[in-house]
């Protein structure tokens, strides 16, 4: 049976940077009075974006402050509305990247494209405040943007599935990673990682093409087949030719003619770090081979669903570094300094 909300505002305690520039610090707010249709989540854990500090940092522009980060958020159900008929006090969900969408227009497996989401944090929302997102000790989320988390999926490491996991499982899917089918991931962290874990569940073979083979132990760990350093010019004369598909996880600066040229003919290479400058491609690169450079981010929350069962029956979740909240300042600069293996996750119980 559902348990009844109250109709009042819900004093929320969280982390938030209180401008540009300053860092993150305790902050209290209002959520908003949940609707008989809405879910209340005591978050847990939430994991730590790169995207949270881009946002914080205002790196992509449009930051509204203060801002509390984190859509990589696993909980547990609070309390339900009368209206809520998927989940019940005591279940384990989460949150990822939005919390709404128009699901009128066009297909609802791309409502994250249709420009309506709303997104986790720093959005408006439908009555025009500004969403504060997982660095928080609760949230209200309408019944339809809750995902379940499998029961044999802990939450700490289950939260960065919610954005890594989904962001990696999409692209893999669409583009039919498989038996038969090599993938390429391009850099083996937060993100990486993920890929290597998911492609390999699904049967391809998966290499690793990373700056330097520091981490190549860890890779085959995770379940790479194959593991070779870019730094070393050998590498894209041996590989030419070779992949199906290729997904780059970084941001950083790459020769995209020499990671198309990895590609057989056909063959597509998917960008989900976001460069800071316009991608260079000679256009001979593509048409001889009919290559592709496609783009992706996160899913529907119908694929993203798929996610979590698919790695509840394949025991995948991240690997992670459980922080306390008052340390996630450090943890930030040890995000840009790749200094993590490979997701930090803050624990909510340690939130005063």
């Amino acid at each position: 049976m559902a348990t009844l909300l109250n109709s009042t505002a819900l004093a929320t305690k969280g982390y938030a940077a209180p401008a540009l520039g300053e860092p993150l610090a305790p902050y209290s707010f209002e959520r908003r009075a949940p609707n008989p249709d809405d879910v209340v989540i005591d978050i847990k854990y939430c994991g730590i974006c790169h995207s949270d500090i881009h946002q914080v940092r205002d790196e992509w522009g449009g930051a509204a402050f203060p801002m509390v980060p984190g859509h990589e958020i696993a909980g547990v159900v609070a309390s339900v509305g009368s209206e809520v008929t998927k989940f019940k006090v005591g279940d384990h969900v989460g949150i990822g990247c939005f919390v709404d969408s128009d699901r009128t227009k066009g297909d609802p497996n791309l409502e994250h494209y249709s420009g309506t989401a709303i997104m986790t944090y720093n959005a408006k929302d439908r009555d025009g405040t500004t969403t504060m997102g997982g660095y928080s000790d609760k949230i209200v989320v309408k019944e339809g943007y809750v995902l379940r988390i499998p029961d044999n999926l802990p939450l700490d490491a289950a939260a960065p599935l919610l954005c890594a996991g989904i962001t990696l499982y999409s692209p893999l899917k669409y583009w039919n990673a498989g038996p038969g089918k090599k993938i390429a991931i391009v850099g083996l962290g937060g993100l990486g990682h993920m890929g290597v874990k998911i492609a390999h569940a699904m049967g391809a073979e998966v290499t690793v093409l990373s700056q330097t083979l520091s981490k190549e132990a860890d890779g085959k760990r995770l379940g790479a087949d194959h593991y070779y350093a870019t730094s070393d010019k050998a590498t894209f004369k041996a590989l030419a030719g070779t992949f199906d598909l290729i997904i780059n996880t970084v941001s950083a600066a790459l020769d995209w003619n020499r990671y198309a040229s990895l590609l057989k003919p056909e063959g597509t290479l998917v960008i989900l770090g976001i460069p800071d400058k316009p991608i260079p491609i000679n256009a001979m690169a593509l048409v001889f081979g009919r290559r592709s450079i496609a783009g992706s981010m996160i899913g529907s929350i119908a694929e993203t669903q798929e996610m979590l069962d698919f790695c509840s029956k394949h025991d995948i979740v991240s690997d992670i570094e459980t922080i306390d909240m008052k340390d996630v300042n450090e943890a930030y600069d040890r995000v840009v300094k790749s200094d993590v293996r490979y997701r930090f996750v803050i624990d909510m119980a340690t939130l005063t």
